[in-house]
């Protein structure tokens, strides 16, 4: 069953947390993680969690009860790649990262998958805002109108939405009226993935 983004970002943390600590957070430091100040809230989204087979309670009644299934109805957690940070606005440098974030399997594209931390506004009218995680399936090759991860000259990296012009041009549209657009010759930009996701952190 298919989660929502708010769900898929409270299960990516509850596995890194009991990854890096042996056990589950409380309710009450989920609620702190993402600014929610009800514990009735959390306590909504970890039901609806448990409900589709993503977590399991391991004692009932206990502050720190909760697993993330790695079999069975729910599809558990995959370790993909952040790579680093992408540019929503002009073109910047890649920089490169070695760390790994936790996503639900049904969350990766169908090749390789990997994340990209987002710096800038270019895109907000598409909801890809500063400090964001874009979920980015690798691929060479992109339709008009997918949102990608391009390659400038060989050295910058962006975000943007990709469009096939005539004359053997690619244009790179932001999705902010305030940020030009780039309208560059094929040979310049290499499409390097696909966004095919967002996570955001409150």
């Amino acid at each position: 069953m298919g989660l929502t983004p708010r769900q898929a970002e409270i299960l990516a943390f509850i596995g890194e947390y009991a990854q890096e600590r042996g056990y589950a957070p409380t309710l009450q430091e989920i609620g702190a993680r993402f600014g929610l100040s009800s514990v009735a809230t959390v306590h909504k989204h970890v039901a609806h969690l448990v409900d589709k087979g993503y977590l399991k309670r391991e004692r009932r009644n206990a502050s720190r009860d909760l697993s993330v299934v790695a079999d069975g109805t729910g599809s558990g957690l995959v370790a993909v790649p952040l790579l680093g940070t992408v540019a929503a606005g002009l073109p910047i440098e890649a920089v490169a990262e070695q760390e790994e974030i936790n996503l639900p399997e049904e969350w990766l594209g169908k090749g390789r998958t990997y994340a990209l931390r987002v710096r800038g506004d270019s895109m907000i009218d598409e909801q890809i805002r500063d400090g964001d995680t874009v979920v980015v399936e690798a691929r060479e090759t992109a339709r008009s109108g997918e949102t990608v991860i391009a390659l400038v000259d060989g050295e910058s990296v962006t975000l943007k939405q990709y469009h096939r012009e005539s004359g053997g041009r690619v244009r790179l549209q932001p999705a902010n009226p305030a940020v030009p657009v780039l309208i560059l010759p094929e040979d310049r930009v290499r499409v390097q993935g696909v966004v095919i996701g967002v996570l955001r952190r409150f």
